[in-house]
């Protein structure tokens, strides 16, 4: 049995050292990320996980773990964004309001799936242009959904959140122990 993490995100692999947990393998999947007409945010976060778990080629005892994370505010999603412009326009969206960011988990061992969704909410203040431009220059917005990352230099621009911290960074602590136990991986063998 090889345990696979199906995801190229640094932050998911420091949040599994955070349980003693080394992934075998790393192979991120290379799936359409294009949200579907009218798909909402926490369907359309569930549906990629479990396309990213479907596509990472594994053995039969293998045990696969994908994972995506959206940003939600209200109806839209809010990926990740393509260029400067466009992590301007999310950042101001969703300064002074709260949003949700959610993580789906997808676990995978031969034929059977385990899912779960890990849903936060988070308020961000609204951001000056000094602030804005700052952040937008420093190039952290990059491969974001929402264009920011909760653990780096946003911090400072988000004075509260409801739910899952680790969820909020990309993986889900207490929800991803707990599928990868379902699937029969001994989580808690190495702390």
């Amino acid at each position: 049995m090889r345990f696979i993490l199906g995801s190229g995100s640094p932050r998911r692999r420091e949040l599994l050292a955070q349980l003693g947990i080394v992934p075998d393998a790393i192979l991120p999947p290379d799936i359409d990320e294009t949200p579907r007409k009218g798909e909402l945010p926490r369907t359309y976060c569930a549906r990629l996980a479990c396309e990213k778990a479907a596509a990472v080629q594994a053995g039969p005892e293998d045990i696969v773990l994908c994972a995506d994370t959206t940003v939600a505010l209200g109806r839209r999603i809010l990926g990740k964004p393509a260029d400067a412009g466009q992590a301007a326009r999310f950042l101001t969206d969703l300064g002074g309001r709260r949003h949700q960011v959610i993580t789906a988990l997808a676990v995978r061992r031969g034929g059977r799936v385990w899912t779960r969704e890990s849903v936060s909410t988070v308020k961000m203040k609204r951001l000056s242009d000094i602030e804005l431009n700052a952040y937008l220059a420093g190039g952290e917005w990059q491969g974001k959904a929402g264009a920011y990352a909760i653990q780096g230099a946003a911090s400072a621009f988000i004075p509260w959140i409801s739910g899952s911290f680790t969820g909020i960074v990309g993986l889900p602590l207490a929800e991803t122990a707990a599928l990868l136990a379902a699937a029969g991986y001994p989580v808690w063998r190495q702390i």
